[in-house]
């Protein structure tokens, strides 16, 4: 694949992650059977490839040197017979993952930061394949304190001050101890995190507080590059 020919803005390389993440899940789920025919133990080091026409192969691995793109996981085949079905297809979803994301920022390189961060943040927003394949429990994203996210509810805050919308993914995500959540309080009330409830981060102390508590509502919070809480900005505006 020439660079200067694939894709390049976030769009397109997600669109390029989405098509062959589609096909390896394909692979790795409705067409399973005929998968696990082709990945025949006694044949040379075999590979399982998902092309951005949402097709899957297995074959062997590119012969030159550098490859085009990275290569995915080689020889998955000498392991299906060692190890139980379910086990195998998850150990070759784990490193599909992996491959996927290698070549999603392969064809990153030229992208900025904010740009790689808008790129993860698009991937991360589906289930792994990993995730697919081994029928993980979904449960509602619960961020924590420290995970970067600047409000909580209704929409999040990204790091150029932008607020997005925070969808409930039906299908991410692990079961997660309920309590693992709860330390995280209100700076103003002092009450637990509810996920059901909009929150706010302010962008100098890093504390929590309920919308409702500090007056911002999300529509508010849109308009706001930098949110400072009431405390922040008394001491700010000290001379």
């Amino acid at each position: 694949m020439d660079m200067a020919s694939s894709p390049r803005t976030v769009e397109e390389i997600f669109k390029d992650y989405s098509a062959r993440r589609t096909s390896v899940i394909r692979a790795l789920t409705h067409d399973v059977d005929e998968f696990y025919g082709l990945c025949d133990p006694d044949k040379d080091n075999l590979c399982l490839y998902g092309h951005p026409n949402e097709a899957w192969e297995v074959t062997l691995p590119a012969e030159e040197v550098p490859p085009e793109l990275p290569e995915p996981a080689l020889g998955i085949n000498f392991a299906r017979d060692g190890m139980n079905r379910r086990d195998w297809l998850s150990l070759v979803a784990v490193h599909s993952d992996s491959w996927l994301v290698s070549v999603a920022f392969y064809l990153g390189a030229r992208l900025n930061r904010n740009e790689r961060k808008r790129l993860f943040s698009l991937i991360n927003d589906l289930p792994s394949v990993f995730e697919v394949v081994t029928d993980r429990k979904p449960v509602k994203d619960k961020p924590t304190a420290d995970s970067g996210s600047k409000s909580r509810g209704s929409a999040k805050r990204s790091s150029d001050g932008q607020v997005k919308s925070n969808p409930k993914f039906v299908d991410e995500g692990y079961e997660e101890d309920e309590d693992e959540h709860n330390e995280t309080l209100c700076g103003s009330c002092g009450g637990n995190y509810n996920a059901d409830e909009f929150w706010i981060c302010c962008d100098i102390c890093e504390r929590w507080f309920h919308g409702k508590c500090v007056k911002i509502t999300p529509a508010k919070a849109e308009s706001i590059k930098q949110y400072k809480c009431p405390s922040c900005s008394l001491r700010r505006g000290r001379p």
